[in-house]
């Protein structure tokens, strides 16, 4: 028999194959929440991911229409965990736009303080977390002390740690403590060097840049079409950040820099949000030395404002006042507006309506973490399932803005 009859094309040697389907999540440790991801794999590479939310149950919108204009704040908390100041002053904003009121000077100042020193604590957790998903375990222990230290200040302010409800309809529950800006100023300096130390852990190191450099790249303009804001837009090169280009509060009286990054991929939306720390502790300085000392932190409106403890237990005008506050909410005045702020991930926008009585008749939330998850699929097509933890962490979904 002739050798030739023998050769056989390698072709003939491939088998017919399809593409893996695997099943990530919910209930995964490295999800970040409750979400499922469906991956279409060749061997390693991903080549297609629908990714579903919707596991969280949280109902906020509806739970919203269901209480007072003041009960809503709870539910602001739980939107971004991370950083629940930002909820409250973003939605007592938009009332108080409805209702045509402006808080104290004093108020405006306290609320920056704090929304910073929140803003500081969530890029903190994502940065620590990204590099904690790569191995980098000290300087996630690192930022973690750092962020503890925010955190212990928020309590001392607002008497929870965590969820804090502490923001009003017209300005806050109690004025800022005797320690405050001697506090603020010593996290700013912790946050700083905690920040100094972790970047010559990370920012130099070769298995860090591998991982994080040219993953999960997406272009300014594809980041436009999916209405993406926030950290992982200006990643892109866009500077758009709404308290430079729509100023409230007193963002208009302190100088500070929006950084950008270049190329869109994991690496740049890691820098933007480092640089922004430093950034957030300059405008934390800058409050501190421009904050009045004394003067009132809510406006004079008996109508929305709840009086003191001691008006409700002497006077029969006091308590009232209290009861229907309390139970009948206050009435804010029939619209709708659309108010919005610079939360942790971007343009948080509160879309709220009234009937003209104490409940919401409608309250709609602009979570920016929707808009940036559903980019994800763009992003990690093409790349190995090792690169799909590092990439979701710097898109830094919130389950409870997603699942509202």
């Amino acid at each position: 028999m002739e050798p030739n009859d023998y050769d056989i094309d390698e072709t003939d040697l491939e088998l017919p194959t399809e593409p893996m389907r695997l099943n990530m999540g919910p209930s995964h440790p490295a999800m970040h929440g409750t979400i499922r991801m469906i991956l279409e794999l060749d061997g390693e590479s991903v080549e297609k991911v629908d990714v579903q939310m919707g596991y969280l149950h949280r109902g906020f919108e509806k739970m919203c229409e269901r209480g007072t204009w003041a009960q809503v704040f709870p539910y602001t908390d739980r939107l971004n965990y991370v950083s629940p100041i930002l909820n409250n002053v973003g939605y007592a904003l938009a009332v108080e736009k409805l209702c045509g009121i402006t808080v104290p000077e004093r108020c405006q100042w306290y609320r920056v303080i704090l929304g910073e020193l929140s803003r500081a604590a969530d890029h903190l957790t994502c940065n620590a977390a990204m590099a904690m998903e790569l191995g980098a375990f000290t300087p996630f222990l690192w930022m973690m002390k750092a962020r503890e230290h925010i955190w212990d200040l928020l309590e001392e302010e607002t008497g929870a740690r965590l969820t804090h409800s502490f923001f009003r309809i017209g300005g806050a529950a109690k004025p800022p403590t005797e320690n405050l800006k001697r506090r603020a100023t010593e996290i700013c300096e912790a946050v700083e060097r905690v920040c100094r130390e972790s970047e010559k852990l990370l920012l130099t190191n070769r298995i860090f840049l591998d991982r994080m450099q040219g993953i999960g790249k997406i272009s300014a303009a594809e980041a436009i079409q999916f209405g993406w804001t926030g950290p992982a837009l200006r990643s892109t090169g866009v500077a758009y950040d709404v308290r430079k280009a729509h100023p409230y509060l007193t963002y208009d009286r302190v100088e500070f820099e929006v950084p950008v990054g270049h190329d869109g991929d994991n690496y740049d939306r890691f820098m933007v949000r480092w640089a922004e720390l430093y950034q957030s502790m300059r405008i934390v300085r800058q409050c501190v030395e421009q904050m009045p000392d004394d003067g009132p932190v809510n406006v004079d409106a008996p109508e929305l404002i709840l009086p003191d403890k001691q008006d409700v237990y002497r006077t029969i005008e006091g308590t009232i006042q209290h009861f229907k506050l309390v139970m009948e909410g206050p009435k804010v005045p029939k619209g709708e507006v659309y108010s919005y702020t610079e939360g942790g991930n971007g343009e948080l926008g509160f879309y709220i309506v009234s009937d003209g009585t104490g409940t919401p008749y409608r309250v709609r939330v602009r979570p920016p973490c929707v808009f940036t998850l559903q980019g994800f699929p763009r992003m990690i097509r093409g790349h190995m399932i090792a690169d799909i933890v590092p990439t979701f962490g710097s898109v830094n979904m919130i389950g409870g803005e997603c699942d509202r």
